[in-house]
């Protein structure tokens, strides 16, 4: 009796497993939930599909050809004082918002932004760099879209045509190549990032957050508008941001390659904001690090003065310590910030080249430490 009853109960648990494993694996469920997909972390990204489109022309952004980037009403093109450093990828910024809709000022950090609103990035190559509108190849255009539960990063990736873009979950490689501004070819493979590595630039504690648009690099004039005003002058006039009456002295960040914006110290923490800050702050990514970039840290050992990493061993290439002052060729910084090994290389994602023209302004801010 007892060994009939217990076959009979393995039997009913098995049916109910076989059960469920098939509900779970239905083709509905398939279709909303994307394999490629498989976030780690804490907070999860939302899966919902209403904000999401297979193409990125569905959106309706831009007007047609889709690859000349021109805006329809409701998107805001807008530039920052300093870009991340994407192996040398030009960008165009665009902001979308619902009808009736503001971005919101606030002193420090991103804008605050209303649900529905997006943030439209797009990445592309001109066959020359001398002519930087003509010949142009675009590699991806990233979204961030406010929802209900917060912001969703998706991606669209650009086809050969050039005629729309279409999303990604998995990221990939594109070759790409070019001629620099002195005329020398250039040839890379391209990284696109996939939906986990976008997330995890974009993490602040347990939310995923825009890095770019604040007040201080949004504080400019864009010479691709037409009328070249400030940029936030411009929002205002347009009816989609309120500025503050005090707004001819608000917050504006150094632009890291003009030395007529600010000392060579200024100019190297705006770079660091811009490139290694979004995981390098006490809510990011690398917190546990200890070291600490964005522009307003005063704490020069949080910075990296004769800090030593927490965890020694590859990354940081058999030195002692992140910035040694007057020794660039002695910092790990530096180390990490030419290296293009994937498990080394600073940032970790998001290119493949070093930024020669960064680490030159990096080194010697370094060697004017030792002044200090």
């Amino acid at each position: 009796m007892t060994k009939g009853l217990t076959t009979h109960l393995f039997k009913i648990l098995f049916c109910l497993g076989a059960l469920a494993f098939s509900l779970g694996c239905s083709s509905d469920s398939k279709k909303q939930i994307p394999k490629a997909i498989k976030v780690s972390s804490k907070k999860r990204i939302s899966n919902s599909k209403l904000s999401e489109k297979e193409w990125l022309s569905e959106y309706n952004f831009f007007k047609k050809p889709l690859s000349d980037l021109q805006p329809k009403k409701g998107v805001f093109a807008y530039d920052l004082n300093n870009a991340l450093f994407t192996d040398y990828a030009f960008k165009k910024r665009f902001i979308f918002l619902p009808d009736g809709k503001k971005m919101t000022y606030q002193n420090e950090g991103v804008l605050d932004f209303e649900i529905g609103s997006i943030l439209i990035k797009n990445f592309y190559y001109p066959k020359d760099f001398n002519k930087p509108m003509d010949e142009i190849k675009i590699i991806e255009t990233r979204l961030l879209i406010k929802e209900v539960d917060g912001w969703k990063p998706l991606n669209y990736v650009w086809n050969e045509s050039q005629s729309d873009a279409k999303l990604n979950y998995v990221g990939g490689e594109v070759p790409v190549s070019w001629k620099n501004e002195n005329q020398v070819h250039k040839s890379i493979s391209y990284g696109i990032p996939n939906l986990n590595e976008c997330k995890n630039c974009h993490f602040k504690g347990s939310e995923i957050t825009p890095i770019g648009p604040t007040v201080a690099q949004l504080n400019k004039k864009y010479s691709a508008i037409k009328s070249a005003q400030n940029q936030l002058e411009r929002f205002q006039n347009l009816g989609i941001l309120d500025l503050p009456d005090s707004h001819p002295s608000l917050p504006k960040l150094p632009i890291w390659d003009d030395p007529k914006t600010g000392s060579i110290k200024l100019r190297a923490n705006a770079y660091l904001d811009a490139n290694c800050a979004h995981c390098h702050r006490e809510q990011g990514s690398a917190k546990n690090s200890g070291l600490y970039l964005t522009y307003n840290e005063t704490n020069m050992r949080r910075r990296g003065v004769f800090k030593p990493p927490v965890a020694a061993g590859k990354g940081s290439g058999n030195l002692e310590y992140s910035i040694v002052p007057g020794n660039p060729e002695e910092s790990i910084l530096i180390y990490r910030m030419k290296n293009n090994d994937p498990a080394i290389r600073m940032p970790e994602i998001g290119r493949v080249s070093a930024h020669k023209e960064g680490i030159a302004l990096i080194e010697q801010y370094i060697r004017s430490l030792a002044d200090h």
